[in-house]
């Protein structure tokens, strides 16, 4: 039997043909893809190498006078500066109004030295350490006795606690006032970064200015600082202070004697060198020219300053309220339980004479008379009866 002969395909030539013309459309249209693909890129980067990578566009706003936002009398770093008894490194990142009165922070007491009274040896005295004082008016109520204690500092046993301590040193270790500074820190060097990506170089100089005018503070509070003159060594022995301040807030400090007297005697920040001073006055004055400069930083640069004045202080304030302690010298006060009230401060006077057994204090303070000869043993009528 013959084999049979395969069928004519008449259509074999148009298949080919076909598939031909498939593969050059496909050859077609990729090199046109690739094409555009090469221009879009090159376009891309020439738009990355002139536009900033941020869009800055917002509407018009007269913002011209956001710099002297930088100039607002607000107390915050002060406060700060007062309740850690120093500066740390991460202050300088921290750009809030009011930076450049950081040195006038032992004004915060406003003048007042409270007298004290020592109810174991009834010497009195005054208190002439401005921190302590703003930090007693603080914690203190009217018509009542608020107890502090006055504590050593304990040293780090851990890597991290000493890096700690360097870093923010006397800072509460608490979770809500680091959190809220920390929120500052990060705040103030999110806002330097987002304008060296806009590229908004003048907003970068102000940025710049504050943070060197901070640093300058830093380092001048951290000399200023140091531990002076406190008195004799008295070793293990242990105080007890009566604290009258005005609008009749009444303290009662207790701890070792050398604690007490390095957190009350002497004084915190010694008087400023005279280069020191010079380079305090250079800090303010770069303060004041961000504030006439800002009006020629970008109009997205005057929006990030004048969140980051506000916010950071936002932050701060928060930071400060949350801080129920005050660092001082390596000691550490706070408040121990509630404030005790008193109808009378002849009733407190009275009560402290019994748990003392001696009352020289109280006349030294005034706030009994002393005993005449003609009516021995008369212990009534205190100098100002409330």
């Amino acid at each position: 039997m013959e084999p049979t002969s395969p069928l004519p395909t008449d259509n074999s030539p148009s298949l080919a043909y076909a598939l031909q013309h498939t593969f050059g459309k496909i050859q077609h249209s990729s090199s046109s893809f690739l094409e555009y693909l090469a221009m879009y890129l090159k376009d891309k980067v020439q738009r990355m190498t002139i536009d900033p990578p941020v869009d800055t566009r917002v509407e018009t706003v007269g913002l011209d006078a956001a710099g002297l936002v930088a100039l607002a009398d607000i107390g915050t770093v002060q406060e700060r500066t007062v309740l850690t008894g120093t500066s740390s490194f991460l202050d300088i990142f921290v750009l809030v109004p009011g930076l450049h009165l950081q040195q006038k922070a032992p004004s915060l007491n406003t003048g007042e030295h409270p007298a004290c009274g020592a109810l174991t040896t009834g010497y009195v005295f005054r208190v002439e350490n401005p921190a302590t004082v703003f930090y007693l008016q603080r914690v203190g109520r009217t018509g009542n006795l608020t107890h502090v204690e006055v504590k050593k500092v304990p040293e780090p046993t851990t890597w991290y606690g000493t890096l700690f301590s360097m870093l923010l040193p006397g800072q509460e270790m608490s979770i809500l006032p680091i959190t809220a500074y920390l929120l500052a820190v990060s705040w103030g060097i999110g806002v330097f970064i987002l304008l060296a990506l806009t590229g908004d170089w003048w907003g970068l100089a102000m940025c710049g200015s504050l943070m060197a005018a901070r640093f300058i503070n830093y380092i001048i509070i951290r000399e200023r600082s140091h531990p002076g003159w406190a008195g004799a060594d008295e070793g293990d022995t242990k105080g007890d202070l009566l604290i009258l301040l005005s609008q009749d807030r009444w303290v009662r400090m207790k701890g070792l004697v050398n604690d007490l007297k390095a957190v009350t005697s002497g004084q915190w920040l010694r008087r400023e060198r005279p280069v020191e001073s010079w380079f305090t006055a250079i800090a303010t004055v770069s303060v004041y020219l961000v504030a006439a400069l800002a009006g020629n930083v970008e109009q997205f640069g005057k929006i990030l300053l004048l969140c980051l004045f506000i916010g950071s202080a936002g932050l701060l304030a928060i930071a400060n309220t949350c801080t129920k302690q005050l660092h001082m010298h390596g000691c550490v006060l706070s408040v121990v339980g509630e404030p005790t009230p008193y109808a009378r401060r002849r009733d407190l006077t009275d009560q402290l004479i019994v748990e003392s057994g001696r009352d020289d204090w109280a006349i030294g303070m005034g706030m009994i008379t002393a005993p005449t000869q003609d009516n021995k043993g008369f212990r009534g009528g205190a100098a100002v009866v409330t």
